[in-house]
């Protein structure tokens, strides 16, 4: 990638100890100070490519200090960087473009002070806005419930380089996972999703329906592959990064081809078959989990019609009879912000979305 085939993370690391944390020592020496690699980004996550260097890539991190450092210097050390950063560092300008139309960024070369892409920031306030609530002072349940998994993804990916004001590791360790009932819940409503949707791959064929049939087909292979997820204690990603997340897994070598054999497949009676294999293999690593009694992993007709199914709401009522946790108990299987906005059951309504989550508070 670019002159060395250097990594964004790996990029930006090498930025911080050799370029930022000197400068810092130099100009305000003793500044308490945390910084890191966390948030929007393909490198956060670990999957940028040389395409990923066309905007918002390059030597970037976040420089957090506390609410009073923040007020007293933080201009002066942007101001610090801006005029003192070396222009270029492993091949990479280090100043950024102005915004495009888009509001992204592009590295750019200049002789003067540079637009560099160091965030000086109060580490409360940066977290709160990327948040919505600052999980320094604890993570209830409708900030769970409520905050997408491509945002906890981000905020537990990246690399902390150096965490001064002894708050942003323990931040990224309380968010790591879910707590136990609150996983129980959003594994409970992901096999419901399943269960919602699987009989329409044999039903919208048989009614000679192949678009349809297909088209469900890929919505179960996303929920499947979000489930592959979710069991294995990995915050699902948004649709670009998906694919790559999942194949990271151990189960990913093995079903990937399954998948892929089911969107690809041209009649429904294939993607049934398809399906089967890899409900049974997801049905056998629930069961591996140990977070229930043990269900039966085989698949089966629906009912007296000839369609093949898991009865994937089997997993749903095990799970949910292990949740102790009466503020969970208590919620709809309308699952976390990412399952309820693509819901079957319910309409995207976005006030409801808070008032779901706000159910944990009363």
């Amino acid at each position: 990638m670019g002159d060395g085939h250097v990594r964004g993370l790996e990029l930006s690391r090498r930025f911080y100890g050799e370029a930022v944390a000197p400068l810092l020592a130099r100009r305000f020496g003793g500044l308490t100070h945390s910084a890191a690699l966390v948030g929007p980004g393909s490198e956060v996550l670990g999957y940028d490519t040389e395409r990923s260097t066309d905007h918002d890539w390059g030597p970037r991190l976040q420089l957090f200090l506390s609410p009073a450092d923040a007020t007293a210097h933080g201009e002066a050390v942007d101001a610090a960087l801006a005029e003192s950063l070396p222009p270029r560092f492993l091949g990479y300008p280090t100043s950024f473009g102005a915004p495009g139309a888009d509001g992204t960024r592009r590295l750019e070369a200049t002789d003067g002070p540079s637009r560099h892409g160091v965030v000086v920031a109060d580490l409360t306030a940066w977290l709160t806005g990327h948040l919505g609530f600052d999980p320094a002072a604890g993570v209830g349940l409708s900030d769970w419930l409520a905050t997408p998994t491509q945002t906890l993804a981000e905020m537990t990916s990246g690399e902390v380089f150096h965490d001064g004001l002894g708050l942003l590791l323990p931040v990224r360790r309380r968010l790591a996972w879910y707590p136990g009932d609150v996983w129980r819940y959003v594994l409970a409503c992901q096999w419901r999703r399943i269960a919602q949707e699987e009989a329409f791959v044999g039903r919208a064929g048989e009614a000679g329906d192949e678009l349809g049939s297909a088209v469900t087909c890929a919505r179960l292979v996303r929920d499947l592959v979000r489930l592959a997820l979710l069991m294995h204690r990995r915050y699902p990603p948004y649709g670009k990064w998906l694919g790559s997340a999942f194949a990271g897994l151990p189960c990913g070598p093995d079903l990937a081809p399954v998948l892929r054999a089911a969107v690809s497949a041209s009649g429904w009676r294939d993607r049934e078959r398809y399906l089967a294999t890899a409900y049974e293999a997801l049905a056998a690593l629930h069961n591996g989990l140990g977070l229930t009694a043990p269900v039966n992993a085989c698949t089966r007709p629906y009912h007296d019609r000839p369609y093949r199914v898991l009865r994937a709401e089997r997993f749903t009522e095990a799970l949910l009879e292990t949740i102790a946790d009466p503020e969970v108990r208590r919620l709809p299987l309308t699952g976390a912000v990412d399952q309820y906005v693509d819901s079957t059951d319910v309409l995207c309504d976005r006030p409801r979305v808070r008032r779901v989550a706000d159910a944990a508070r009363r």
